[in-house]
């Protein structure tokens, strides 16, 4: 028996409609299918170590779980298959931290879906994918280091770091964040310190009014 040549992809998303109309669409092409798809991170983490599939489409925003840390592990456990992200949140804030935690590309939902195939087969031939506005910044990005800072911004967060920051923009309390994201209370209170020095601002409170507006004003719905 000839076994298939197309490239296998596995889907991590929790909306099911999103799953149901990117494997139309990957099963289209010529040259890819999906061999599988996840809900969570660690039910994807599990099938992705099993089946080892070519690429990985990776949402970064799970209801159990977080995409940038599923990426993470991948690198980890499974250099072999190549990780898109694709995600409702803007490349300006998501992006490059998708990349340094080991994705291939990135490309957000409200692009036309022919750039997730392109970005898929960039990435399976050894490329990276990202829009041109994004490869722009950040070539700015690298000419500005090297002048002087002014001021701060969301940037400056580390990854937990930012979770913690979404959280709070969401109303969540301290305590149920730690809860959450199962982590003890003093250290969110120290993320919560490390992020007041980084964004200028003197107190909790004024921490949770910044990161309310961050999340109703900038942060992608």
């Amino acid at each position: 028996m000839l076994m298939s040549s197309k490239r296998r992809i596995f889907l991590v998303d929790d909306h099911p409609l999103v799953c149901e109309g990117l494997t139309e669409m990957i099963n289209r092409q010529r040259d890819m299918e999906v061999c599988g798809e996840a809900h969570s991170a660690a039910e994807a983490l599990q099938a992705i170590q099993e089946l080892r599939p070519d690429a990985a489409l990776v949402d970064l925003t799970l209801a159990s779980g977080s995409g940038l840390e599923l990426i993470k592990d991948l690198r980890v456990c499974c250099p072999e298959t190549v990780l898109v992200v694709l995600s409702m949140h803007d490349e300006s804030t998501y992006a490059e931290r998708a990349l340094r935690a080991g994705a291939r590309g990135y490309v957000m939902k409200r692009e036309a879906t022919k750039k997730v195939i392109l970005a898929l087969r960039q990435v399976l031939e050894g490329g990276i994918f990202v829009s041109d506005a994004f490869a722009r910044a950040m070539t700015e990005k690298q000419i500005e280091a090297h002048m002087p800072k002014k001021g701060t911004s969301i940037s400056s967060l580390s990854d937990r770091e930012l979770q913690v920051f979404e959280m709070l923009g969401t109303g969540a309390q301290t305590r149920d964040i730690a809860q959450s994201l199962n982590i003890s209370l003093k250290t969110v209170q120290t993320h919560c310190a490390r992020m007041k020095e980084k964004l200028g601002v003197g107190s909790l409170n004024e921490l949770m009014r910044e990161a309310i507006r961050w999340v109703e004003t900038e942060r992608p719905k």
